[in-house]
């Protein structure tokens, strides 16, 4: 239960809906006890167990309760018999059992009525809440998760909490009230049969207990295990060229076969153990049913210290308490399959962004002079990428990155964005630390264009107008214009209303990074970075792609990363990077000149071209 105050805290705003769901349950209880209640009346009519009582019996105390509601309920059917004759007596309180079960309904589907809205608002804000949490979370988060676990988080487990924990809420009203009246007419029935309940209780309750200690660490294998599988179904989807290529179906399917063979086996031991709840319940509850017999049964026949039709009431009571028990029992596994269910999805709640913006961050709305990066050192993980690096990039100017893989060109690019934060030193905007800077407001300074072209499932309109809602249709025509993407797109079936599909798997490489562009161009930054933004192109692509951008990175300040060193002939400054450190920087020319690192580039990839 320990994660269970901090998921009951989405129930707040529902609290209203959980108020009349439990009014419903109270109702729903008492009417559930009446209505074995109401037959005793009519089972001293039909026996005829009891003698005439003429004189309303007057009510002594709780210690004399159930001598009371005997001699009460024995005047009320003298009174009715006398007045109205035995027949229509009987009627009538066939009429009153009759309404007393439909009282118990109607109450009963009131209160599932009023939960539904407060389990299903839970798991929506839920949902609602993981999902903004994952867009929140930085990129390193997720470079440690498997985006599968993580649909299972937001799919299946927040799924799991509403039918184990919410289930809670229903129990934890209805069925200990249930009980409560149950044993409350019990006792006044029956003191000494009572005894028998109430030793039937705890030691139920400590069996089942037992039961269910190991179900949480099986539903942790369980959740985990399809976060797994899941996984390897949305690697398998996005790389599925490649699979086919290298002919990998055969080594997919069986990594595929051994985690379902694993969730297989998981979940047999799981649902197996928490299947036992309800046989073990039942059969600890007909077992007290058994000594009740017996022991009631000689009450009746032997001593004759209970009526006979008393006794029936009483069974049916004691069989009343079975249903609640099973209940609760079964509740009580659920519980711990919740509990494993809640802890996956509040450990990515609860997780603390380190790129959270300060309570008295800026809120920047220009860029006026430069940008410095003052003697920063980066590392993903134990190794620095980059060591004491520095360099000014005034405002206007277009510096490009080069360098071999993993020289740490595009961790700049990633360190200028606020993807990650610097481990010493630190990057600043006319002067202000981009840490003092509202995430928000600094990539609103800022527009970004990657080697892959990342689109979504929607129109071609609605991909350019990506995190801008005020533009005008000409202004998109505009963007697209100068992006070398509205030649196609008007020849496109719906033109820019047509749906690209998944990924934007409907146009080519070239489109789909003209489409990018057009992106960038209409959210009109004064800070563009392109990160390898013509690597996957073929030379036809490429010469488009590379006049859009060459177009929208005039009178901006530009940053790149240059994969081809043909793209960057004519920026302002090339900077040269072996192993996070400059080792070169200045024009095409004067590094040509130089005949040093930079010519040796260029040399290496005049001759691959």
């Amino acid at each position: 239960m320990k994660y269970f105050k901090q998921i009951l805290m989405y129930a707040k705003p529902y609290k209203g809906y959980g108020v009349l769901n439990i009014i419903s349950n109270i109702f729903y209880a008492l009417f559930g006890t009446l209505a074995f209640v109401s037959l005793m009346p009519m089972l001293k009519v039909l026996f005829k167990s009891s003698a005439p009582v003429n004189t309303e019996p007057v009510y002594a105390g709780i210690s004399q309760l159930g001598d009371y509601i005997e001699a009460y309920i024995n005047y009320f059917i003298t009174q009715k018999v006398n007045s109205e004759g035995e027949s229509k007596a009987l009627l009538f309180m066939i009429i009153i059992i009759i309404t007393t079960f439909l009282l118990k309904n109607i109450f009963g589907y009131l209160a599932m009525f009023f939960i539904t809205f407060l389990r299903n608002g839970v798991l929506k804000d839920l949902r609602n809440d993981l999902y903004e949490k994952t867009v929140d979370l930085p990129l390193s988060y997720f470079s440690e998760k498997r985006k599968g676990d993580l649909i299972a988080r937001i799919s299946t487990d927040v799924l799991e909490i509403q039918h184990s924990f919410l289930s809670i809420l229903e129990l934890i009203v209805r069925e200990p009230l249930t009980i409560i009246f149950t044993i409350i007419a019990m006792l006044a029935l029956s003191p000494q049969l009572t005894l028998f309940v109430f030793i039937f209780i705890p030691i139920s309750g400590y069996l089942i207990s037992l039961v269910g200690k190991s179900l949480k660490k099986k539903s942790d294998s369980v959740q985990k295990e399809q976060g797994y599988f899941l996984s390897v179904l949305e690697e398998t989807l996005g790389g599925l060229r490649v699979i086919k290529g290298f002919n990998a179906e055969g080594y997919f399917n069986s990594k595929f076969h051994d985690s379902t063979s694993r969730f297989y086996h998981f979940s047999n031991s799981l649902l197996n153990r928490q299947n036992l709840a309800s046989p073990m319940s039942e059969f600890l509850g007909i077992g007290v049913i058994a000594i009740l017999l017996w022991y009631g049964g000689s009450l009746v026949l032997i001593e004759k210290t209970l009526a006979p039709d008393a006794f029936i009431v009483f069974m049916g009571l004691a069989y009343n308490i079975l249903t609640p028990a099973k209940a609760i029992s079964k509740a009580v596994y659920g519980v711990k399959k919740g509990d494993a269910a809640a802890e996956r999805v509040l450990e990515i709640l609860n997780t603390v962004s380190p790129l959270k913006d300060k309570e008295n961050a800026i809120v920047k709305d220009g860029f006026n002079s430069s940008i410095s990066i003052e003697n920063i050192s980066f590392k993903y993980a134990d190794d620095y990428v980059l060591k004491d690096f520095s360099l000014e990039i005034p405002i206007g100017k277009t510096v490009a990155f080069v360098g071999q893989s993993g020289s740490g060109k595009s961790t700049i690019a990633n360190l200028i964005t606020r993807f990650y934060d610097v481990n010493q030193g630190s990057i600043k905007i006319d002067g202000i630390d981009i840490r003092d800077i509202t995430k928000k407001s600094l990539r609103g300074l800022q527009g970004l264009v990657s080697q892959d072209s990342i689109l979504f499932n929607d129109s071609i309109k609605n991909n350019i107008l990506l995190g801008v809602t005020d533009k005008s249709d000409e202004e998109i025509l505009s963007a697209a214009t100068i992006a070398n993407a509205h030649e196609f797109i008007k020849d496109l079936p719906n033109g820019y209303d047509m749906n690209i599909g998944d990924s934007g798997n409907k146009l080519s490489g070239g489109q789909k990074q003209r489409l990018s562009i057009a992106r960038a161009v209409l959210k009109n930054p004064p800070i563009m970075i392109l990160d390898e933004a013509t690597s996957a192109l073929d030379t036809e692509s490429e010469r488009l792609v590379q006049d859009a951008i060459e177009k929208m990175m005039k009178n901006r300040t530009s940053i790149v990363i240059a994969h081809r060193l043909s793209t960057i002939q004519n920026a302002d400054l090339i900077v040269v990077m072996q192993k996070g450190k400059i080792v070169e920087q200045g024009k095409n020319e004067d590094l040509l000149k130089k005949k040093g690192v930079y010519y040796n580039l260029v040399k290496m990839q005049s001759l691959s071209s």
